[in-house]
C-alpha cells in the first residue's frame, strides 16, 4: 500500500518528500500451537504534501487501497485498515478508512 500510494501521488504531480513519507504497520495475529493467523492489518502514513495540492492529495489517499494488489488479494480474508496525517502548510490533516466507511453508509 505504501508504494501504492507514492505511486498515486506522483501520477497526480503532487509533491511530497520520500525522506520523512513514512508508513509503519501493526498486525494482529492470533493463534493454536503453532498455525498463526493474521486477523488484521493497519497501515499508519505521514506524509507532508504541498497545501495547494490538498484536494488531490486527500482524494489519492482515499482512494489508494482500490488500486494496491496487495490490499485485493487480502481484504476478503483480513481486515486492513489506514490512517494518515496528512502536513499541508501549516495544517495537520487526518484521515482514516474508517472516514470512508462512514461516508458510505
Amino acid at each position: 500500500m505504501y508504494g501504492t500510494l507514492a505511486g498515486a501521488l506522483s501520477g497526480r504531480k503532487i509533491r511530497y518528500d520520500r525522506h520523512t513519507y513514512t508508513a509503519t504497520v501493526d498486525g494482529r495475529i492470533a493463534g493454536a500451537g503453532k498455525t498463526i493467523r493474521i486477523h488484521s492489518i493497519a497501515v499508519h502514513y505521514d506524509i507532508t504534501i504541498p497545501a495547494e495540492t490538498r484536494e488531490a492529495a486527500i482524494r489519492a489517499i482515499r482512494v489508494h487501497p482500490q488500486g494496491c494488489p496487495a490490499h485485493a488479494s487480502v481484504k476478503d480474508a483480513i481486515t486492513v485498515t489506514w490512517d494518515a496525517n496528512v502536513h499541508a502548510g501549516d495544517e495537520v490533516i487526518i484521515l482514516s478508512s474508517s472516514d470512508e466507511v462512514a461516508d458510505t453508509e
